[in-house]
């Protein structure tokens, strides 16, 4: 049986495109049973059975790379981080909370500066500097003077990608910049509240020139800490990670437990202090939630 990726999904049907086709699909019932272990989302790689120039079902859904609850989609690569360096202005709170997110669900990063144009040039290198250290791409773009456009283009080649980030950084515009033409929805989260504007837009994923995909999606709709333990935060920053090792207890969460290499690499000034004022707002955070969400 022929195989392709679901590109779309809606309406009880999902669209499987295989070279230059797309088929419209129905999944087969084994995927409708109560307690079915597995369901078609969009981005799945899935053997589907041909009954038409244009129609089929979905025989079966191929292991997955990833896999996000909101927006609903598998096997996504990277998530494309779009922070403003300027108007509004740069948030490392808030992208670290979207590291956090991207690293649970198993997705790297790429950090994208938009409006770098209108920024000091210090202050874009800073955070360049100090998000390279801990192993995230950063690219410093603009539309105006067209800074890191062919970069970022390079970077969504052959790749699922998603956009999301801090409000009101023209995200759009990039996008257009990048593809003129594509039209996405692009998921603004609020600064204030941390959540999503409300959508009932389905997911799609756009085929871009010369390979690979971006997600027509709402971005991560909720920045709770949904599913997520004091273990899991704690392995979220990757710049804890290569020391942890080093600790004298498994599964350190790096607060107060003696023998802790992180507590030691931040005493010696080899990490960096707002980061990890961050984790430590993140697991009060992250309390709260749970605090909130007991299942009694």
């Amino acid at each position: 049986m022929p195989e392709g990726r679901i590109v779309k999904a809606l309406s009880g049907f999902y669209y499987v495109a295989d070279g230059d086709r797309v088929y419209q699909c129905r999944a087969r019932g084994l995927f409708k049973k109560k307690g079915a272990k597995v369901h078609p989302l969009v981005g799945d790689w899935v053997v589907y059975d041909v009954i038409s120039d244009s129609e089929g079902y979905v025989m079966e859904v191929g292991e997955r790379t990833s896999e996000l609850v909101r927006p609903p989609i598998a096997n996504v690569d990277q998530a494309v981080l779009v922070f403003s360096m300027a108007e509004p202005a740069f948030s490392p709170f808030l992208l670290d909370k979207f590291l956090v997110h991207t690293e649970h669900a198993g997705i790297d990063a790429v950090i994208v500066l938009s409006k770098s144009d209108i920024a000091a040039d210090d202050d874009v290198e800073a955070v360049v500097r100090k998000y390279e250290k801990i192993g995230y791409r950063v690219i410093p773009t603009s539309t105006v003077d067209m800074r890191g456009v062919e970069a970022l283009r390079e970077a969504l080649r052959d790749s699922i990608s998603v956009f999301a980030g801090q409000s009101g950084v023209g995200k759009s515009s990039l996008i257009n910049a990048l593809f003129p033409g594509i039209s996405l929805q692009t998921g603004d989260v609020s600064q204030k509240l941390g959540r999503g504007r409300h959508t009932t837009r389905h997911v799609e994923l756009i085929p871009l020139p010369g390979g690979g995909y971006v997600a027509d999606t709402p971005g991560f709709s909720s920045l709770e800490f949904i599913g997520i333990d004091e273990l899991d935060l704690a392995e979220a920053f990757r710049d804890f990670g290569e020391l942890s090792a080093s600790c004298k207890f498994r599964g350190c969460l790096h607060v107060s437990e003696p023998g802790c290499a992180v507590l030691a690499a931040l005493d010696a000034g080899e990490l960096d202090t707002e980061r990890y004022q961050h984790y430590k707002q993140f697991r009060e955070e992250l309390k709260e939630y749970q605090r909130r969400n007991k299942p009694w």
